[in-house]
């Protein structure tokens, strides 16, 4: 008993291990709805419509004695116009920045478009890349093969996961081989952080996903919100002041809705998240502005946690 009990205390300590996770991919294949699942919260917003991650979101996952600081990346596509050409740059610059890259593809749409646009482009990018095969519960598992051997054909990758985001699948041995590879050194953020985006952020993204929600076939891309006024009150809530800003009059009808129905869900839904994320009362107020061209104002950039393009 002495013997076994001897061996245990003088047993080492494995060493900590961290570092970053790039996850890239083409636009909707799935990239924040893995991010949330792997941090086991929600740190980046979901919606059907395309390119809704805007910047680079940190979702922090603490697993065995590692701690993976994962980075949901906008969705890679050709861009058109100057928000996409400071989303694409932001992609791109994180995965250059990361310690490891996971290449998410929507096993449904397989190489098609700007997924092997993407494998190309990962032909200069020199860090270790994983791929990783998302939806995986919707396509035969002949294909699934299929699909891994020409993606592994077009250039290397280190391992090939097979998961779905949505139920869970795969997710825990992806973590587990992170967990075992990244490098060893201390971690970078508190045990208990789950991301580096600041609260009223969050809050905006939060507003903003569910303006998506409801209105994804109505409002165009071009609209976005900021947190104005965050108040903590004496009585334990907060107020939140926000402002949803579109480019056309014709948007702010849209955005409100026939007797203000429309803002009034969209602030019903947001309320509700946001008090059970914040685990306060929240009393949000929604404002709906004109500025016309916002997305030529290098001010509505840096509040999304971009660089304005100058060309």
């Amino acid at each position: 008993m002495t013997d076994s009990t001897e061996e245990i205390a003088g047993a080492e300590t494995p060493p900590t291990r961290s570092g970053f996770v790039a996850l890239i991919g083409a636009t909707n294949a799935g990239k924040s709805t893995l991010l949330n699942r792997l941090v086991g919260a929600k740190v980046s917003i979901v919606s059907h419509k395309v390119q809704t991650t805007r910047a680079i979101v940190r979702g922090i996952a603490t697993h065995d004695n590692a701690q993976i600081v994962f980075m949901d990346t906008p969705g890679i596509f050709k861009p058109r116009r100057r928000l996409d050409r400071a989303m694409v740059t932001s992609a791109w610059g994180g995965a250059k920045d990361a310690d490891v890259i996971l290449m998410l593809i929507d096993s449904e749409r397989g190489l098609k478009g700007d997924a092997e646009a993407i494998i190309d482009g990962l032909k200069e990018v020199h860090q270790p890349k994983i791929l990783v095969l998302n939806k995986i519960d919707q396509v035969a598992r002949e294909d699934l093969l299929t699909l891994a051997a020409a993606a592994n054909e077009a250039i290397r990758f280190e391992r090939t996961f097979m998961i779905s985001a949505l139920n869970g699948s795969g997710c825990e041995d992806l973590l587990d081989h992170l967990a075992k590879t990244l490098p060893e050194g201390p971690w970078y953020y508190p045990e208990d952080q789950i991301s580096d985006l600041p609260m009223r952020q969050l809050a905006a993204e939060i507003t903003r996903e569910k303006l998506f929600l409801r209105l994804h076939q109505e409002l165009p891309y071009s609209s976005h919100v900021e947190t104005e006024r965050w108040e903590e009150r004496k009585d334990g809530s907060v107020r939140i002041e926000q402002v949803i800003y579109v480019e056309r009059d014709s948007q702010k009808k849209i955005a409100l809705g026939k007797n203000g129905e429309a803002i009034k869900a969209i602030s019903m839904a947001s309320r509700k998240e946001l008090s059970e994320i914040l685990e306060q009362p929240v009393h949000l107020f929604l404002f709906v502005k004109v500025r016309e061209n916002w997305g030529d104002d290098p001010e509505r950039f840096r509040e999304m946690g971009l660089d304005f393009p100058t060309s």
